[in-house]
């Protein structure tokens, strides 16, 4: 008792801002349920595991503790498993982890010598007693984190809600035998909370769904909330309920008073179909699921260093599938782990290394590569032991909190719980690896997947300039053209059109999908593609040019991304529905850039006027023409044309009646720079999911035109998903430049070493999970879930991994 006296000036009682960790050491994933519990210091309010809490003291003479250990309570019996409601793992309404309860104890410790005094009691000075009580009763840093997280995802009270207007046009509801106003359709009904229409939903990918008559009704009435018929019970905040200008699912507060507007009495009905949250959850239980997923299968569970799980923190399946496939990379595999030593990284990292981006990334990389967290469950042994056989054995896996938090520093969507890109997460994440290992390239494993990608193009002169950038990603669209049962696949259509027309839903096993070979996928990258008003310097004016592109280093990592997502009728993201036949070994020998070659003339380079001409708007000529034909000032009728989008000649002729007194009118046509982007229509882009930066480069590039701008971002990859410094290495040049001369390089043959399959109907939702190739078999990463994989989806992959063969 009198050493903690002597150190009552190192405990500090805390104060309602700090933040305090007492569920995770910082430098590894132990916890209190860990053999050695866990130590927070009571001055810094860190935690540290039992191997790590004397490295604390070494750096900041901190010596007293309080140690938490968590020993679980015998259950008689296994908790009964809830249905599920939301897509989402370890929440309310999510899938249930089925945890169990502990038994908690608390003692003060002072170190070096872990001298032990119990707490609670009366014995303790009154600081430590309230510096204990304050801990034990705060919500822990990682709980506030994870709560603040959630509360973006809660629907919210639609702004339409409390003051929808009603039209008394005598509809009156009945409780059943409902069907569409405008087709025969009778399942995925909505009825509109303004004038009691009744109609069907959004049509699917695969022809399923309604036709979309409710959206098409709001598109032409402006009547803003429907409710799905079929989802309305007495417990009205179940109901589905959707605004179409807030173009999400929400809440109506007066959903009760709304619907008694149309004598529909709430209290006494039954739900008969799913909210479109279910009817999400429901499709992920298809066919693509339990393929990527490996259900139905007895996986072997596999333990030991390279095969820990990664817990869902509550849809970070996006994060857990990349970093288990980053990490096994030989190069990141070198950085953080068999290189860089936990205690290394402490003693570099700052006072807090709980937001050291290097600190935590070498913990989740110790914490995966290590073996030490891959072992079976306790209460998994105990069953074993009891009754079945080890296969049924599972780990719990380590949950990357502490590493999603600082990655998600500097994104604002990252932070949330919802869905993200696996994609954009990537290359975000080798964004931050690049720019925290700055100035020491030998040193920078986000290298081993940089490469350089060289834009040959042609103009009708037949000279020649050339365009060098670097990228992370290949991204490759799917030519569907190209599939190789076309036969099958035109059966299916048939057959999938009879069904329709009778009415009846197609089987799993009835689908037919193209199958595309990824060598139609690279020669697609590496055809000649036409370039429309491309300005030419040697013409002095815009032509038409064709550019080959190929690449001009070859990593030691090559990522495939396949372009499975594109933009269907009605501006609505589309997956396409298709295979992907790839091989274990590839040779990309033919893509390989042969730099300039002998005899052709280069395009002059570029001066100021011929800046300005190249970013000068143009007209339609044929629009023009019609134009003047009718009389107007040349002028003034490309002007029209320019503000229009080139849209058409009546829409160019509206603007110019419109606009013939404008004090500007007679001014010459400005460069692009000048064009006001509009609001909404980027609105409209990142509807799509599509970043602001690129949505406004997209919208300025095609003069504001919604489509041009979907297909500007499609055709510009390299634009759209890759990072930021990969973008500031571009170049354009007529002349080829030694820029790629600090990448690696080497032979053009790979290996598949990892794939990452989503499976969903956007990005944005579903789930992912990653199949690796480790020692000499493939492995399934589904989450915390690590196994041999007995069917590895090859052919379903959303990102390929390859390593370089060794010659």
């Amino acid at each position: 008792m009198d050493l903690l006296r002597s150190n009552l000036s190192r405990v500090r009682i805390p104060e309602p801002t700090n933040r305090i960790y007492k569920q995770e050491c910082c430098l590894s994933f132990d916890t209190p349920r860990s053999e050695g519990g866990l130590f927070i210091d009571l001055n810094t309010f860190l935690a540290f595991g039992k191997d790590f809490v004397v490295w604390n003291y070494e750096r900041t003479g901190n010596p007293v503790y309080l140690h938490i250990k968590q020993t679980k309570k015998l259950v008689p019996e296994d908790r009964p498993s809830k249905k599920p409601t939301l897509l989402a793992i370890g929440v309310d309404g999510g899938f249930d982890n089925n945890e169990p309860e502990y038994d908690e104890t608390y003692s003060v410790v002072i170190l070096p010598n872990y001298a032990t005094l119990p707490f609670p009691s009366v014995e303790l000075p009154e600081k430590v007693r309230l510096a204990v009580d304050a801990v034990l009763l705060a919500e822990g840093a990682e709980r506030k984190e994870q709560l603040a997280s959630w509360t973006t995802d809660k629907l919210k009270i639609s702004s339409y809600a409390m003051n929808l207007q009603q039209i008394d046009n005598g509809v009156i509801v009945p409780p059943s035998g409902w069907k569409c106003s405008k087709c025969d359709k009778t399942e995925n009904l909505w009825l509109n909370l303004t004038d009691g229409m009744i109609l069907c939903g959004r049509k699917n990918w695969d022809g399923t769904g309604g036709n979309n008559h409710a959206v098409e009704h709001y598109k032409d009435t402006g009547y803003p909330l429907a409710v799905k018929l079929g989802t309305i019970t007495a417990d009205l905040e179940a109901a589905d309920v959707y605004s179409y200008p807030e173009d999400d699912s929400v809440l109506d507060p007066m959903l009760g008073q709304h619907l008694a507007f149309f004598g529909i009495d709430f209290s006494s009905l039954q739900k008969t179909e799913m909210t479109t949250a279910e009817r999400e959850l429901d499709q992920n239980t298809n066919f693509d699921w339990n393929r990527i997923q490996e259900s139905g299968r007895e996986v072997e569970p596999v333990f030991g260093p390279g095969y820990t799980g990664l817990v869902n923190l509550g849809n970070s399946c996006y994060l857990a599938s990349t970093m288990q496939v980053v990490l096994s990379t030989h190069s990141f595999c070198e950085r953080y782990y068999t290189k860089q030593s936990l205690k290394l990284a402490f003693e570099t990292a700052p006072a807090d290394p709980t937001v050291d981006f290097n600190m935590q990334l070498t913990k989740l990389a110790h914490g995966l590569l290590s073996g030490k967290y891959s072992i079976p469950s306790l209460e998994k042994c105990e069953r074993m032991n009891s009754s079945s056989s080890a296969i049924n054995a599972k780990q719990e896996g380590i949950p990357p909190r502490m590493f999603k938090t600082v990655i998600a520093a500097n994104h604002p969507e990252f932070s949330t719980m919802r869905q993200q890109d696996a994609l954009e997460f990537f290359l975000h994440f080798l964004d931050q690896v690049e720019q925290q290992n700055s100035g020491s390239s030998g040193n920078n494993p986000a290298r081993s997947f940089k490469f350089g990608i060289e834009d040959r193009i042609v103009c009708s002169s037949g000279k020649v300039a050339y365009n060098r950038r670097h990228d992370y990603i290949l991204s490759l669209n799917i030519p569907l053209h190209e599939a190789t049962n076309k036969d099958e696949i035109e059966a299916f259509q048939k057959l999938k059109a009879q069904k329709i027309s009778e009415g009846k839903e197609l089987g799993t096993d009835e689908i037919v999908r193209p199958r595309v070979p990824l060598e139609a996928c690279l020669a697609s990258f590496s055809s000649p593609e036409e370039i429309h008003d491309f300005y030419s310097t040697a013409l002095q004016a815009k032509t038409t040019a064709t550019k080959t592109a190929r690449l001009t280093s070859f990593p030691d990592y090559l990522v495939l991304h396949m372009r499975k997502f594109i933009m269907g009728d009605g501006w609505v993201p589309k997956k396409l529905d298709v295979y992907v036949d790839v091989p274990d070994i590839i040779d990309l020998s033919q893509i390989r850039s042969k730099g300039p070659r002998a005899g052709e003339e280069l395009l002059p380079e570029a001066g100021p006027e011929d800046e300005f001409q190249s970013n000068k708007p143009s007209a339609n000529e044929d629009i023009v023409s019609q134009l003047v034909s009718m009389g107007f000032n040349y002028l003034h009728c490309q002007k029209a044309a320019i503000n229009t989008s080139n849209a058409g000649v009546e829409e160019a002729m509206n603007w110019l009646l419109s606009h013939m007194d404008d004090p500007d009118i007679n001014d010459p046509i400005s460069q692009k720079a000048d064009f006001v982007v509009d609001q909404t229509k980027v609105d409209m882009l990142l509807q799509f999911g599509f970043q602001e930066a690129i949505a406004r480069k997209a919208l300025k590039a095609s003069g504001g035109d919604i489509e041009k701008a979907t297909d500007w971002i499609f055709n510009n990859p390299e634009a759209s998903i890759s990072s930021e410094s990969a973008c500031l290495d571009a170049t354009t040049s007529s002349t080829p430049t030694n820029l790629d001369a600090a990448l690696p390089d080497g032979g053009e043959r790979y290996r598949l070493m990892g794939i990452i399959s989503h499976i969903g109907t956007s990005t944005q939702c579903g789930h992912y999970v990653a199949h690796i190739f480790k020692d000499g078999r493939w492995v399934i990463f589904n989450d915390d879930k690590v196994g041999v994989s007995v069917n590895p989806p090859k052919d379903m992959g959303y990102l390929y991994f390859f390593e370089r063969l060794k010659e």
